[in-house]
C-alpha cells in the first residue's frame, strides 16, 4: 500500500480543498473549505456557475451572496464524498457569539434547501472564547461544530466545554511562526513543534475520554503527516496527499490512545479570565490566532468584493 492508503488504516483523511477536481481524486472521507481556499477556487472558470448562482439568489446581498457562493460549493463536494463538509463562518465573527449563531443557521437553512441534512455539515468556528460559547448554543442545538484557527491546548479545553463535534489544531502555521522566532531552517519531524502540540492536545483528549475529535490541520510537508498517524482525523491538501500517495514507504501509527491514557497529565479547568490569561501567555497561540483570524477575513473580503463586482 502506498502511504495514503496506510494512513486510511487508522486515521480518517479529509481534503483541505475547495478544488472539486482534486477531491475527485483522492478519494477522502470529508472535506474541509475556508475564505482562502474557496477564493483560490473561484479563480477557474469550472466553478463559475457556481459563482453565477450565488450572485443571481443574493440579487445584491452581499451577505447573502457570499453564504450562498460557500454553501454551493459545500454542496459541490459533498456530491463526491461520503462524509462532511466543514462550511467556515465569516472570520469578522469571531468575537461575536450571537453573529456567529445567526451565520450558523443561515448556512444550515441553505444547506436544506439545498436538500442536505445538517448532519453532514460541519460548521467552523474560529476557537476565541466567543467561538467556543457559539459552540456550546449551536452544539445544543444538534448543529456539529469544527473548531479552527486552533493553536494551544488552552483553546483545545475551552472547546470541550462547548462539547465541540472536532476541533482543528493547526500545525505548519506553528512551525512557521517558531522558525521565525529561533531563527532556524527547520525541526526533526518528531521535534516540529507544531507536531508535539497536536500530539499534546490528542494526548489530553484521550487521557480523559473526550469525544470531541482532533484533526490535525495545516501542514508544511508530509513528514509532519506522518507524525501525526493515528490522530483522529488529518486534513491534507491535494499536493501533499499526492506525495503520500506516491510512497511506498511503511509507517507507523504514532498517536494511540492506550498510549496517551498511560501518560501523567493534569486536567485543567478553565473559566473566560482563566482562558485568557493563558490564551496570553502563549505568545505563539496568541499571534497565530490573530494573524489567522485577519488573513481569512482579508481574503472573505476580497472575494466578496471580487464577485459582486461581476454583478
Amino acid at each position: 500500500m502506498n502511504q495514503l492508503e496506510q494512513i486510511k488504516q487508522f486515521t480518517v483523511i479529509v481534503a483541505d480543498t475547495g478544488d472539486i477536481e482534486s477531491i475527485k481524486q483522492y478519494s477522502p472521507q470529508d472535506a474541509t473549505t475556508n475564505p482562502s481556499l474557496i477564493l483560490a477556487a473561484s479563480k477557474k472558470s469550472e466553478y463559475q456557475h457556481l459563482i453565477s448562482d450565488a450572485i443571481n439568489f443574493a440579487k445584491g446581498n452581499k451577505t447573502l451572496m457570499m453564504d450562498k457562493l460557500f454553501v454551493n460549493f459545500g454542496v459541490e463536494i459533498l456530491k463526491l464524498i461520503p462524509g462532511r463538509v466543514s462550511t467556515e463562518v465569516d472570520a469578522r465573527l469571531s468575537f461575536d457569539v450571537e453573529g456567529s449563531i445567526q451565520k450558523a443557521h443561515s448556512l444550515i437553512a441553505m444547506y436544506k434547501e439545498a436538500g442536505i441534512d445538517k448532519e453532514r455539515i460541519l460548521i467552523k468556528l474560529a476557537s476565541t472564547w466567543e467561538g467556543a460559547q457559539a459552540a456550546k448554543v449551536l452544539e445544543s442545538e444538534g448543529i456539529h461544530c469544527n473548531m479552527t484557527l486552533l493553536f494551544s491546548l488552552a483553546q483545545a479545553v475551552v472547546c470541550v466545554d462547548a462539547k465541540a463535534t472536532l476541533i482543528s489544531p493547526f500545525v505548519g502555521r506553528i512551525l512557521d511562526w517558531y522558525k521565525k522566532a529561533e531563527k532556524v531552517e527547520g525541526y526533526a519531524p518528531d521535534k516540529d513543534p507544531g507536531v508535539l502540540s497536536v500530539t499534546q492536545i490528542y494526548n489530553y483528549y484521550k487521557k480523559f475520554g473526550i469525544k470531541t475529535q482532533v484533526m490535525g490541520a495545516s501542514f508544511r510537508n508530509k513528514e509532519e503527516i506522518i507524525e501525526l498517524a493515528g490522530c483522529d482525523l488529518l486534513t491534507i491538501s491535494p499536493q501533499l496527499m499526492g506525495e503520500l500517495k506516491s510512497s511506498d514507504e511503511p509507517l507507523k501509527r504514532k498517536l494511540n490512545p492506550d498510549n496517551a491514557k498511560n501518560q501523567k497529565i493534569e486536567k485543567l479547568e478553565l473559566n473566560e479570565k482563566a482562558f485568557r490569561l493563558l490564551l496570553n501567555e502563549n505568545a505563539m497561540a496568541t499571534e497565530k490566532l490573530s494573524e489567522g483570524i485577519r488573513k481569512f477575513a482579508e481574503d472573505a473580503q476580497t472575494l466578496e468584493n471580487s464577485i459582486a463586482n461581476r454583478s
